[in-house]
């Protein structure tokens, strides 16, 4: 994948790679990541989500300001998914990497 928004995505797979851990299964995420670490909203939520819950994923995590993009969404696509909202990259890495 490439574009801005998978900036969390890439950063969540360097990090694993560079403390030698692997990120919790089953996670999907999307999020344009700025400089300082703010997560800022993107496109296509719910083809997103449709594809995540398709694929077996059973926790996402998007920016917060997409909110609004999945309460438009059936309920039947969103049920049984752990939907995570975040502004920081700080909440990403606390969701991919619990302690």
């Amino acid at each position: 994948k490439d574009g801005p928004s998978a900036g969390c995505t890439m950063i969540t797979a360097l990090l694993s790679l560079a403390l030698g851990r692997s990120a919790v299964p089953d996670l999907a995420m999307t999020g344009e990541v700025t400089l300082t670490g703010r997560i800022l909203p993107v496109g296509g939520i719910k083809e997103k989500v449709i594809a995540a819950r398709r694929s077996g994923v059973k926790t996402i995590i998007l920016p917060k300001e997409n909110l609004k993009d999945v309460a438009e969404l059936a309920e039947e696509v969103k049920e049984g998914l752990d939907i995570n909202y975040v502004e920081t990259y700080q909440q990403v890495l606390d969701i991919a990497f619990p302690k």
